[in-house]
């Protein structure tokens, strides 16, 4: 099912195109994410939770949506804008197409537009938000909608687990407890799998309560929003610092940061999709998926016990941390691979700190 609707930019500017998906109007932040692939994870990561996502690659929705794939089965991304949308998808693993699925999650997409030209003015004039509406809907009414957003003061909450929950595995040889602040499936597994039983908890847990499951080491997650807004989260990490092997993932890393007294910058339009990291200590460099839209001033780190451990490569920002005497470290990209790469030895440093 196709139906006329358009994008609609703060600016003004509108582009018609086809819906797709759930074909109901949505407003929100709007970035673009550079992957080839990926899609579903994309859509299904908290940390795009109220996004309208704007893919740079052509085609999507090819090898479909796959059950076994999803990132989180709650808050994902607002809305999707792409240049071609595959309803005939080629692949074994398939269970529905990418506008099936994008229909049951209730997120509006619209295709047929030319992305390479609204990638440029995002680049040039984020961070913008917009409206994917019907064709119909006048330029006012849209303007409004946009108009009407308002930053979510406690967005963590439409993503965070609200009670703990487990994910076990066979000969289990650590217990780690995850800090849900919109922590991906990936993350779990790829702790699974390196022989962690993981508990999760919500994002506002004491630190008597996590450290009431003997953890061998805690892991802060990833998520969406301002990290300004999770003070209490700071808190709770400054009280689990040297108790435990302490790790951060994408908003976890800007906590841990902003807990040693970092400041954060936001960002024009944000880092989102692949790109090349540069590991200080081996010079070894990896291709990983990033999401973000703060970093950390780099100049505010001098007064931190805090040393950087990766840099990106293509604009030498800091995305890797650590302070050896607390055994804490964390990094802005997505070290599990859930899209991208799974190179990073990020997790087998984890499992080290913890034997160690």
């Amino acid at each position: 099912m196709s139906s006329k609707m358009k994008l609609v930019l703060e600016t003004g500017q509108e582009f018609p195109g086809e819906g797709f998906g759930a074909h109901v109007p949505v407003a929100g932040e709007i970035v673009f994410n550079t992957s080839v692939v990926g899609y579903q994870e994309i859509l299904s990561d908290p940390s795009y939770s109220g996004i309208i996502v704007l893919m740079t690659y052509p085609p999507m929705g090819q090898y479909g949506i796959t059950d076994e794939d999803y990132e989180s089965r709650s808050a994902g991304a607002a809305g999707l804008v792409v240049s071609e949308c595959c309803e005939t998808p080629s692949n074994f693993r398939y269970t529905k197409t990418l506008s099936e699925d994008m229909e049951d999650h209730k997120i509006s997409g619209i295709s047929g537009l030319d992305t390479r030209m609204l990638t440029h003015i995002i680049r040039d004039n984020g961070p913008l938000h917009a409206a994917i509406v019907p064709e119909e809907t006048s330029l006012e009414d849209a303007l409004a909608m946009i108009r009407n957003i308002h930053d979510d003061e406690d967005p963590f909450a439409k993503v965070s687990c609200t009670k703990r929950w487990f994910s076990r595995t066979l000969h289990h040889k650590w217990d780690v407890v995850v800090l849900d602040c919109g922590v991906k499936h990936s993350i779990v597994t790829a702790l699974n799998g390196r022989g962690c039983n993981v508990t999760v908890v919500p994002y506002f847990s004491s630190v008597e309560e996590i450290m009431a499951f003997h953890p061998d080491g805690v892991l802060v997650s990833s998520g969406p929003g301002n990290p300004h807004l999770l003070s209490s989260t700071i808190d709770i990490i400054n009280g689990l610092k040297g108790q435990v092997p302490l790790v951060g993932i994408g908003l976890g890393f800007e906590l841990i940061a902003l807990s040693y007294g970092a400041t954060l910058e936001k960002l024009a339009c944000g880092i989102h999709g692949g790109a090349p990291v540069r590991n200080i200590g081996s010079g070894k460099i990896i291709t990983v998926n990033h999401h973000y839209t703060y970093s950390v001033n780099e100049s505010s780190l001098k007064t931190t016990p805090l040393t950087v451990t990766y840099r990106n490569v293509t604009d030498s920002a800091v995305v890797g941390l650590e302070n050896k005497a607390d055994r804490v470290s964390a990094v802005l990209f997505y070290p599990e691979g859930g899209p991208g790469a799974q190179e990073s030895d990020f997790f087998d440093n984890f499992i080290k700190a913890m034997e160690d």
